[in-house]
């Protein structure tokens, strides 16, 4: 265990944040401590903003409440069963719990009980980036050696990493996302752990990993991220699919916003049959699988519209939806074309139908009949190319009810 050492610039910096100091003043103190610990102590000592700001205390979840109400802030009980409440101070919320240590495990979820021991707490983390912990006197904590791996952009498992990994095996998605988000290389000791106890991913419930996958798939890195599972095999099991690494990298050159959930998509589906199996594996979201599923058949239709020149831009964005289309480039273009491509798609206009089934109607047409006359003049005129001449369109009304040949 080392002695704690002064907080650098970045930390004291963390420590003077408005609401960060209220909560302090009121769960820090007579007779209880209050630290920062995770990923707010990471990101900042990286020079990166904390999305969040986590507090571990020795105080018990109802010491925490107590002294939130004492010092008139905001407590919603978010998991208090756990040990977790939620403060609200300046704007901002804390997730405030009480230090905890594990009293067994299945590989999905364990049994803790309440502590006071920062250090145990530390050991009990993943990784050891992730087990530093600030108090509010100014003092880093590190008893896993997280600060040098900080500065040596290194993702270690704490301890022996297959221990670590039966501990809950969402860990090995967490060890891919963050060794993508932070690493400069992948650990080799850690990677391997992750191959030998990849059969364990089969506990997690699909929710669970659709949550860590979505949130590698939002990271700068994400294509190396998923190359790495891939190579560990423990892509391909979970998704259902082949996964294709090598295209996801494509796409980083190609001006494609971040969009998780079409990174996920350009990984894995190549048609709505792949698109559907994805959703069902990942419990998507009936929106979600929507969107993949529609984005899988607009692919196949671009990947068969060649030369891709406005007239065939128009039909596949009519036919599929502009949105669609937009999506169905990401999976079927080729890495140069995907740009431009989505650019033309989001700028072509897109033309009204000519034909109602009221002008049909009026032509004598009536019943099941209009209905399969529009279909066949929307394809007709589909297929020429959208064509608005008032004469020509008249003409071909005229021949669906029968009064031209």
């Amino acid at each position: 265990m080392s002695a704690p050492t002064p907080a650098p610039p970045a930390l004291a910096r963390l420590l003077e944040r408005p609401g960060l100091r209220r909560v302090l003043e009121a769960i820090d103190g007579e007779g209880e401590e209050a630290r920062v610990v995770g990923g707010a102590v990471r990101d900042a000592l990286l020079g990166r903003e904390p999305a969040e700001i986590d507090l571990a205390t020795t105080a018990p979840p109802q010491e925490i409440l107590a002294r939130a109400k004492r010092a008139g802030l905001r407590a919603v009980p978010t998991g208090i069963e756990h040990g977790t409440a939620t403060l609200l101070a300046g704007g901002e919320s804390f997730e405030v719990t009480s230090l905890r240590e594990d009293v067994e495990t299945d590989g999905r979820r364990a049994k803790v009980r309440f502590g006071r021991d920062f250090r145990a707490d530390a050991l009990r983390r993943d990784f050891t980036l992730n087990a530093l912990s600030l108090s509010s006197d100014g003092l880093l904590h590190d008893y896993v050696g997280g600060l040098k791996d900080v500065a040596a952009r290194k993702v270690r498992f704490i301890g022996e990493p297959r221990r670590r990994i039966r501990e809950d095996y969402l860990r090995i998605l967490r060890f891919f996302r963050f060794s993508a988000g932070y690493a400069r290389k992948i650990d080799a000791e850690g990677f391997r752990a992750c191959v030998a106890e990849r059969a364990g991913l089969e506990r997690l419930s699909r929710e669970r990993v659709r949550a860590e996958l979505l949130k590698l798939a939002a990271l700068d890195g994400a294509a190396e991220g998923f190359a790495a599972m891939s190579e560990a095999g423990a892509l391909g099991p979970l998704l259902g699919l082949a996964p294709n690494p090598g295209r996801l990298a494509r796409l980083r050159g190609a001006g494609v916003a971040v969009d998780p959930l079409m990174r996920l998509a350009a990984l894995c589906v190549a048609t709505p049959e792949d698109a559907g199996r994805l959703a069902e594996r990942l419990r998507l979201s009936r929106a979600e699988a929507r969107r993949l599923v529609s984005a899988g058949a607009a692919a196949i239709a671009l990947r068969a519209a060649r030369p891709l020149d406005e007239a065939a831009l128009r039909r596949l964005a009519y036919l599929h939806g502009r949105e669609a289309a937009i999506d169905g480039a990401v999976l079927a273009a080729e890495p140069d074309e995907i740009g431009p491509v989505r650019a033309a798609l989001r700028a072509v206009p897109l033309p009204a139908s000519p034909f109602t089934g009221a002008r049909l109607v009026e032509r004598g047409l009536h019943g099941p009949a209009v209905g399969a006359a529009l279909r066949g003049l929307k394809a007709r005129w589909i297929a020429a190319g959208f064509p608005d001449d008032p004469a020509l369109v008249d003409t071909w009304l005229d021949e669906a009810a029968g009064l031209r040949r």
